[in-house]
């Protein structure tokens, strides 16, 4: 057998391989849902959207620990935005430590998305460390307030329906009244669907803030800045 027919047979032996592994690849990934288009004639996997049901869809809540420097929060917001990712809410406020920031991101997705804003989160600057908070291990709260029309007739029975969800009435007047409730977002709706019957003014939420419980993982900003420093080659 010549040189040049052993090269062939290689050659078609080694073409063969790839074409089965593209194959067993696409259908790997067809049977994820994660192929939008197949273009034959290029043999070119394009990715796109990922279709998912439904109920693959769920909220996850970030806990984001940031230095506390002018613009913090839009470059974090701009990045939600530029990747196409879904904020559901955000709230920003000073730790204990005024040098940094604690921000709490509620969003949607599924989980190669919400895994996606992990990595892409913690790769920005700004971020001393991103903690995921789930409702087993972590504390959440939301304050809401509502303004609600209600006259004198009415204004027993809104009263009534504050004192069973322990809101507070921080505002009195002849044709309204304002209604202060902080809890999880469970009891914040379920006072809301009370409230049906009423006509309601205006709301405003907060958005959820939330912390881990206990102390086991709790940042050390001082260790997190030291070794920031080691990877920039600071002293």
């Amino acid at each position: 057998m010549g040189l040049s027919q052993r090269s062939g047979r290689a050659d078609c032996r080694t073409e063969r391989t790839v074409r089965n592994r593209k194959e067993k690849r696409f259908n790997a990934l067809l049977d994820k849902r994660m192929i939008h288009c197949y273009n034959k004639k290029t043999e070119r996997t394009l990715f796109l959207e990922k279709k998912v049901e439904v109920g693959c869809m769920r909220k996850q809540v970030y806990s984001l620990l940031v230095d506390n420097t002018p613009g913090v929060l839009s470059r974090i917001a701009g990045l939600f935005s530029r990747r196409g990712f879904s904020i559901d809410s955000i709230t920003a406020g000073v730790t204990a430590d005024p040098r940094f920031t604690r921000i709490t991101v509620v969003a949607s997705g599924d989980e190669r998305i919400l895994s996606q804003i992990e990595k892409q989160v913690r790769k920005l600057e700004d971020v001393l460390e991103i903690k995921l908070l789930n409702d087993e291990e972590a504390v959440y709260r939301e304050l809401i307030l509502v303004k609600i029309k209600a006259d004198a007739t009415l204004r027993p029975g809104i009263i009534a329906i504050a004192d069973v969800f322990r809101a507070k009435i921080i505002d009195v007047e002849k044709e309204s009244l304002i209604i202060e409730l902080t809890g999880a977002q469970s009891k914040l709706d379920a006072f809301l669907n009370l409230l049906d019957g009423y006509e309601i003014l205006e709301l405003a939420r907060t958005g959820i803030t939330g912390l881990s419980r206990g102390n086991k993982d709790i940042a050390d900003a001082e260790e997190i800045l030291r070794k920031r420093a080691e990877e920039n080659g600071l002293d």
